[in-house]
């Protein structure tokens, strides 16, 4: 019998298959349906998080459902499934999609309502499980560098919208993914209101100079990275790397050796450029390289689920 590893080229593999969770069920992505009427739909009202799946493992499940319940409780939404409940709900919809390896999107709605801002107008919010692959960046820039720019449009303050919390409400992280795109590159570097270096459109950022890697504060306006938090906890630590988080300037990234960006979906990858400027050697730089395989090594292992 030939096995799929060794199948003609002409033949046609079976189709992995698709399922999504949506409230206690399983069903077929045609019939995943939310209201019209959802608040999160109608008004960006909800949370959500990204998680990654290696070997049937879920990267740092409990700090990404911490996270998550932190976010709906500022939200002041109310999830109607436990912890346990949405970690077995999440792997449950592995293995039905067969994709032991996936990046999966968890939504927390706030449900339908009525029209108007109110949101205790909705009675019971929706909770979506979506399981697939995802790739942001070209594997070859994982070697050679990604190339940035430095997006026009700030980042939210956050006495306005803090970005901590990881609502349905992206359109300010997509208005300057859009001046990326226009640039003819993939990701877009976000300042504060105030000049200072945030974060990119769905990454942190990392500087390195001297040996000492820096990082942006939370208080500058960003995302709690659960993978910026891991390398700042665990991998810096392990290779024997300080770690700063301070208030940063575009000078600390013209002038740095080296500048990566984390994100569940990105992992670890270099910055060969920031607009015009080459950063250190124009590609992906040796202690980014070390932090990168140290993450991978840990992965293979046995992705950390807590």
């Amino acid at each position: 019998m030939t096995s799929a590893a060794h199948a003609p080229a002409h033949a046609t593999l079976p189709a992995r298959p698709r399922k999504i969770w949506m409230d206690g069920r399983l069903v077929d992505p045609a019939d995943a349906c939310v209201s019209v009427y959802d608040h999160g739909l109608l008004y960006g009202d909800g949370c959500f998080e990204g998680l990654r799946g290696y070997r049937g493992r879920i990267f740092k499940m409990d700090a990404h459902l911490r996270r998550l319940e932190e976010s709906a409780e500022r939200l002041r939404l109310r999830i109607p499934y436990s912890r346990a409940e949405l970690a077995a709900a999440m792997k449950e919809t592995m293995a039905a999609c067969e994709k032991p390896d996936c990046y999966i999107r968890l939504v927390v709605t706030r449900g339908a309502g009525t029209l108007g801002l109110n949101p205790f107008t909705c009675p019971r919010p929706g909770v979506i499980i979506v399981v697939d692959t995802i790739q942001l960046y070209p594997h070859e820039l994982y070697r050679s560098g990604m190339k940035v720019i430095v997006a026009k449009r700030p980042r939210i303050p956050v006495e306005c919208l803090d970005p901590a919390i990881k609502s349905l409400n992206y359109l300010n992280n997509i208005l300057a993914k859009i001046e990326s795109i226009d640039a003819g590159v993939l990701e877009a570097i976000m300042l504060n209101v105030h000049g200072d270096v945030s974060e990119c459109t769905g990454d942190n950022i990392f500087a390195i100079k001297g040996g000492r890697i820096a990082t942006p504060p939370t208080s500058a306006g960003i995302l709690h990275g659960i993978t910026r938090q891991f390398v700042i906890d665990e991998l810096a630590p392990a290779l024997g790397i300080p770690v700063e988080e301070r208030r940063m300037s575009l000078d600390d990234l013209y002038g740095a050796d080296e500048v990566f960006l984390t994100g569940t979906a990105a992992e670890i990858i270099g910055v060969s450029a920031i607009g015009d400027r080459t950063i250190g050697i124009g590609r992906m730089g040796p202690m980014t390289e070390r932090l990168e395989a140290e993450f991978r090594r840990r992965i293979l292992a046995g992705a950390p689920e807590d």
